[in-house]
């Protein structure tokens, strides 16, 4: 990308219509932003699937699908919206079964307890939560208070996992998500600490493949026939998980400007092309093309 290259922004996912048969679609800042859905981006996504697509939602958020459906439910995103979802908590779930009967030290708010429940269920034995210095792995689903605590506040705990060399099991791939206008730190952020003091990461959700290849499979089960990859489009707002995430995966991506990034990327409401410009000129992975914000 060169600063003589136009960077394409679309209108609306109507320009792509019949060029896709798959979205996989991220739902935090794309779909909602924590606290109200965003009408226009679940009538884009409805209209998609009107017009013979297939939507699977995928998102980084660190607990199975049950509790996300009841949290899409209490935002009042419609249930036509999409047709399955993955999440990065469920991919997590299968890397704790890997593990299952060892004793694990969990990091996050108490809401993600529904993790551990929910693998008991899947496995027959629930994981024994218990103490930093008793563990043999961890998982984090998040910071414990992410409304005030940063990174820099589990410094202690990290020199402590790093020095037992425990594997750190991240179930939210994501460094910051907005809660309507507040910017608060995930999981990915912690975990990325720990990987620069020299401990090992087993990431769970976006940008990784996994959670890709379970979302593949559900458009597969829903359409009852394989799906090339160029059919596929990702839609996201984050430009080190989504976008990323669906190159690396070979699929094409639409970059939503209005989620984290909207203060380096917007003047009002319009795209600053020479900070998107420049901002593509910094990251190595490409969308096929833009958006302010997900509409038909």
């Amino acid at each position: 990308m060169t600063n003589a290259t136009p960077p394409r922004i679309a209108r609306g996912l109507s320009e792509f219509e019949g060029r896709y048969d798959v979205v996989m679609c991220d739902i935090w800042g794309v779909v909602h932003n924590g606290q109200a859905r965003y009408p226009a981006a679940c009538d884009a996504l409805q209209r998609f699937r009107a017009s013979g697509g297939t939507v699977i939602l995928i998102t980084n958020a660190p607990r199975p699908s049950p509790p996300i459906l009841d949290q899409l439910v209490g935002l009042n995103v419609p249930r036509d919206v999409f047709d399955d979802m993955v999440t990065s908590g469920d991919v997590t779930l299968s890397y704790i079964a890997e593990r299952k009967g060892q004793p694990v030290y969990h990091i996050g708010p108490e809401r993600d307890l529904t993790l551990f429940e929910i693998s008991g269920q899947q496995t027959g034995v629930k994981p024994r939560l218990t103490s930093l210095d008793e563990a043999e792995f961890v998982v984090i689903t998040g910071l414990n208070d992410d409304r005030s605590e940063t990174p820099d506040d589990y410094a202690g705990q990290l020199e402590t996992m790093r020095a037992r060399k425990l594997d750190m099991v991240c179930a939210n791939p994501d460094l910051v998500v907005h809660v309507g206008e507040e910017l608060i730190y995930c999981a990915g952020a912690v975990a990325q600490a720990y990987e620069e003091r020299g401990g090992h990461v087993r990431q769970a959700g976006k940008p990784f493949a996994p959670i890709y290849e379970r979302a593949l499979s559900f458009a597969e089960k829903v359409r009852g026939a394989s799906v090339p990859r160029q059919r596929i489009l990702a839609i996201g707002d984050a430009m080190r998980t989504d976008i990323a995430g669906a190159v690396d995966f070979g699929v094409d991506a639409l970059f939503v400007t209005k989620g984290i990034h909207r203060e380096e990327l917007h003047r009002g409401e319009a795209i600053d092309l020479a900070a998107y410009r420049q901002f593509l000129e910094d990251n190595p992975r490409h969308p096929m093309a833009a958006i302010p914000e997900l509409v038909w």
